[in-house]
């Protein structure tokens, strides 16, 4: 589909069926947003007609994907705005490597990230700016304004970094070590990657286990190693089952226990669901696991 960019521009942008066919969204929707919410506020054409530039379906998509996950739309308007807001500290950072990840230059993009280290501490810079920065991107991506191979490259890049990160860690400072673990379906482990990069750096070791980890393959690494805690994480609603499902036969052994992921973002999702919800911030789950082990 051809996207006209200039919405500024009589007949630039893309039309509001366009929009909707390409987010998946249905046009009132749309409408409804931008009514209730001020998300995102469009061009018009010359006789009136909504028209969506690349930033406005950036928007809606991360308004969608917020929805999608159980959020309030009111409460997603909100993020999506703090988010991209300008006046938002990190937002320089998060453009700059933007620019970087457009001209597929991976020093660049290591290098804005260790200064955000520098600048920032590991915690600040992997919440406000590394998962910050790959949501645009995957935003990008699916409004048009990316390709798969940019989305893939830059992602491996963030994951040679937090690799880094954990290799150049000081010595553990206990003898007590976390497992990390996605659900059985789930495919996406960078947030447990970020998690272990900042454990790790603050004297916990950790042990990753691979996507989509069998329930099975989870608890005979628990009884083979004996970790003093485990967390599985789960990002879909519908990948949700299968994590609750691990999350009990993990609790059975006896570990101390923890879930975290966008599947378990609101109160009605973790009912009856074993062990220690750890948020969304990946600073807050780091404070959390690690309190619980030193009590």
């Amino acid at each position: 589909m051809a996207i006209q960019t200039d919405a500024a521009q009589p007949g630039g942008g893309m039309a509001i069926k366009e929009a909707g066919e390409l987010l998946r969204v249905p046009a009132p929707t749309l409408r409804s947003w931008e009514r209730r919410y001020g998300l995102p506020t469009t061009a018009r054409s010359v006789g009136g007609h909504r028209r969506y530039s690349f930033a406005a379906l950036n928007q809606l998509r991360l308004m969608r994907d917020e929805i999608a996950i159980g959020r309030p739309a009111a409460d997603s308007a909100r993020w999506v705005r703090g988010l991209l807001d300008e006046a938002n500290p990190a937002r320089g950072r998060i453009d700059t490597i933007m620019t970087a990840s457009t001209a597929m230059d991976s020093g660049a993009i290591l290098g804005l990230l260790e200064q955000a280290r520098i600048d920032l501490g590991l915690a600040g810079a992997i919440d406000d700016v590394l998962l910050p920065s790959l949501r645009q991107i995957g935003s990008w991506w699916e409004t048009g304004l990316c390709g798969v191979d940019q989305e893939h490259f830059t992602t491996e890049v963030v994951r040679g970094w937090l690799a880094k990160m954990v290799t150049l860690a000081p010595p553990s400072t206990s003898e007590s070590w976390v497992l990390l673990a996605v659900g059985p379906r789930d495919l996406h482990t960078l947030g447990i990657e970020c998690l272990a990069a900042l454990l790790v750096h603050e004297g916990t070791g950790c042990r990753i286990l691979g996507p989509r980890t069998p329930q099975r393959v989870l608890t005979a690494a628990i009884a083979a190693t004996a970790p003093a805690a485990v967390v599985v994480v789960s990002h879909l609603t519908t990948h949700r089952r299968a994590a609750v499902e691990s999350l009990h036969a993990v609790a059975e052994t006896g570990s101390t226990t923890f879930y975290a992921g966008n599947a378990f973002m609101f109160e009605s999702s973790r009912k009856h669901v074993p062990g220690t919800y750890l948020g969304e911030s990946i600073t807050g789950a780091s404070q959390t696991v690690r309190a619980a082990l030193s009590s």
